[in-house]
């Protein structure tokens, strides 16, 4: 199946705008890989791990978006760190209340302030996080190989649920 509203990442752009088009893409693939899908399929685990599902596979990506650009690039305080000391799969387990339309809503406000942050941040700018120091052109790139990661682990369980598949 060609899904209907595909993102064009263009080919001739600059470093800005391909790598941010990019994950962009990968976002949008997020949403489309998720959406539409019953509360029974969202939590459906297909696969051996308990925490592989679309729900929880959503809420992981939200999280990483948060971390890495509202934390390490923006400075916000870190208040998943205790958690995630304590369980860290905390982000994957998602509470039976927590419906998939809230979940995919908060991903994509989340994505949204992810894309203010780096709008006003150049890409070589030099970020620390525990004396670690990266440029936002590193996290970028990290969140394009985690979102299309994760992408893949959709794609196999929404094949898996109802046979949605296609790019």
């Amino acid at each position: 199946m060609t899904r209907p509203d595909r993102p064009q990442v263009p080919l001739t752009g600059g470093e800005r705008e391909v790598l941010t088009a990019l994950l962009d893409y990968h976002r949008a693939t997020v949403a489309w890989k998720a959406g539409g899908l019953t509360e029974d399929q969202a939590r459906a685990a297909h696969l051996p791990s308990e925490l592989m599902t679309v729900a929880g596979l959503v809420a992981h990506l939200t999280l990483d978006e948060w971390f890495w650009f509202g934390v390490v690039v923006d400075g916000e305080e870190d208040t998943w760190e205790e958690k995630l000391e304590q369980d860290p799969d905390a982000e994957f387990r998602v509470p039976p209340d927590t419906e998939l339309e809230t979940l995919l809503a908060d991903y994509e406000r989340q994505c949204a302030r992810s894309r203010e942050i780096v709008a006003k941040h150049d890409f070589a700018d030099e970020v620390t996080h525990k004396d670690e120091t990266f440029n936002v052109r590193w996290v970028l790139t990290h969140m394009i190989e985690e979102t299309a990661r994760h992408v893949g682990h959709l794609d196999v369980l929404r094949e898996l649920t109802d046979g949605l598949t296609g790019e």
